[in-house]
């Protein structure tokens, strides 16, 4: 077979299969690392035909991520623009790419140990889901990275989930990027736009200010620590952080399910249904707006929360509240002297490979993105601002991350899935509060007739909003990433439940998933 390969070409390719057997290496690294990478690489370079011939010759020059995120980064789209040119040339090339890359990384996994690490057994899913991604439907979208990929998965025509989409932008959506890994595979579509004013849609897993769903993954990280045994579930949370006065009957528990009663930072209701203001969140308006890159300490907004009478008394009933994950969030740096995001990495972000997510520090949104937007009044006209580059520290803990749709799909269907807690712990977890269908960072809800369970968080931040849905055992989900125009009465708030509600039903079979609890802003 006679195939035409640029100098280029033929580095795309190395980069890509010697790559994949790095990233193999660097997921096991806590084992044989060394043995890992020597093992693929022989079946890499045992290889046939034009492209064996091809892979014989590892890359030269070419400086690799020094972190497995980094490297994840580079690595994965050229698996998919390998595909895509060899594809172009001769299907049975391509073919033989895919196998010979899946050779080696089947080579290098084993040798890890018996039976293949968690990490090291998502990383090789992460590389055949990257080459399978090109031998999908001939109709082809850009990607991320700037390589032509599927706009769905193989053979998958789902003009269903399109058209909710898209009903969601006619409602008033700006974009909205939507992810499906269902028993038909995995799908992914995007309808409206990724900035006001031109045409380009938004990208399919463009990274995103996911909100509230932060409080699943501190909340996680929290509960890995008390399988750690440094933190007690049940303990008084003042026993961790007795500089704050914390009334003795609040634990650890009920920050972690809304149930201390304490005030939320970014604004609460009194019992009459007054509403009481905390920092100038996005309910503030023009106060929001002018702040929007003041830094706020964690400290600093705990203190104005207990301030504030308490909404009752501790354990006593259910209410949403940033500052129960604030807390949260000092009482994991208290135990371990280190930043939530430095163990969030090391906990979760490291071990599942989710190289798109982030807790930010700094004011930008990586790239690729939407844009968020923000409506206000001054002097007695509307005005809108692009806040896609904001200070998140308003919110903390509470919605300050960063994600994709791919890595919050990676995410909720390992933590359900039994790979990042105990299954006791899991269990707390997913045990919900009766009143709103809280557990420990999570929702549980009912999709509906035949639909069953799902596990869920949701999460609005200032014209961002991402989706996370799981069933119980993480073989179906449901992962979404949108963008709009926020403004301080939340007007997408109804257009939000309502969108989530259709998608829930469709996804996971009839039925309505009562999404207005999950689908708790980050305001």
């Amino acid at each position: 077979m006679s195939i035409t390969l640029t100098d280029q070409d033929k580095n795309t390719l190395r980069i890509a299969a010697w790559g994949a057997i790095s990233l193999m290496s660097a997921a096991g690294a806590a084992g044989s690392a060394h043995k890992a990478g020597t093992e693929g690489s022989i079946a890499l370079t045992s290889a046939t035909g034009p492209v064996g011939h091809v892979l014989t010759k590892a890359p030269k020059g070419v400086k690799y991520g020094r972190s497995v995120a980094e490297l994840a980064d580079q690595v994965l789209p050229a698996l998919t623009a390998s595909m895509n040119l060899l594809k172009k040339q001769a299907a049975a090339e391509a073919d033989n790419f895919r196998r010979t890359v899946l050779v080696a990384v089947e080579a290098a996994a084993l040798t890890h140990q018996v039976e293949p690490s968690p990490t090291v057994a998502e990383m090789a899913r992460k590389i055949t889901a990257a080459l399978d991604a090109a031998s999908a439907t001939p109709g082809v979208a850009e990607a991320d990275s700037g390589v032509a990929v599927p706009t769905a998965a193989a053979g998958q025509d789902r003009p269903e989930l399109q058209k909710l989409i898209q009903e969601m932008v006619d409602s008033g959506f700006v974009g909205v990027t939507l992810r499906v890994n269902d028993e038909r595979g995995e799908w992914v579509g995007s309808a409206g736009v990724r900035e006001l004013g031109q045409s380009a849609k938004p990208p399919t897993n463009g990274h995103v200010r996911i909100g509230s769903n932060t409080k699943t993954f501190t909340a996680t990280v929290v509960l890995q620590l008390v399988a750690e045994g440094k933190i007690e579930l049940d303990a008084p949370a003042d026993d961790y952080l007795p500089e704050f006065g914390l009334d003795r009957r609040i634990t650890v528990r009920m920050l972690l399910q809304h149930t201390s009663g304490v005030f939320n930072v970014t604004g609460d209701f009194d019992p009459d249904g007054t509403y009481v203001q905390g920092i100038p969140a996005t309910t503030a308006g023009k106060e929001w707006v002018d702040n929007r890159f003041k830094t706020y300490r964690s400290e600093e907004l705990v203190r104005l929360a207990l301030s504030k009478p308490a909404r009752f008394e501790p354990g006593t009933d259910w209410s949403y509240s940033n500052t129960n994950y604030v807390l949260a969030r000092l009482l994991v740096e208290k135990v371990t002297g280190r930043p939530l995001a430095e163990e969030t990495q090391r906990l979760i972000l490291g071990p599942l490979g989710l190289s798109g997510t982030v807790a930010p520090a700094t004011p930008e949104v990586p790239e690729p993105h939407a844009h968020a937007y923000y409506r206000y009044e001054e002097a007695g006209e509307q005005q809108m601002v692009d806040v896609t580059r904001q200070n998140p520290s308003w919110i903390s803990s509470g919605g300050d991350m960063i994600s994709t749709t791919r890595d919050l799909h990676t995410f909720i269907s390992a933590l359900v899935g039994g790979r990042l807690l105990p299954a006791e712990l899991l269990a707390e977890m997913c045990t919900p509060e009766p009143k709103a269908g809280y557990g420990l960072g999570v929702f549980v809800q009912n999709a509906g007739p035949g639909g069953g369970t799902v596990i869920t968080h949701n999460g609005g931040m200032a014209g961002h909003a991402a989706l996370m849905y799981s069933t119980p055992d993480g073989t179906k989900t449901l992962t979404a990433a949108l963008n709009y125009v926020d403004d301080a009465a939340l007007s997408v708030a109804a257009a939000f439940q309502q969108a989530t509600q259709g998608l829930v039903q469709e996804v996971f079979g009839g039925g309505q998933a009562e999404p207005a609890a999950a689908a708790e802003p980050a305001h």
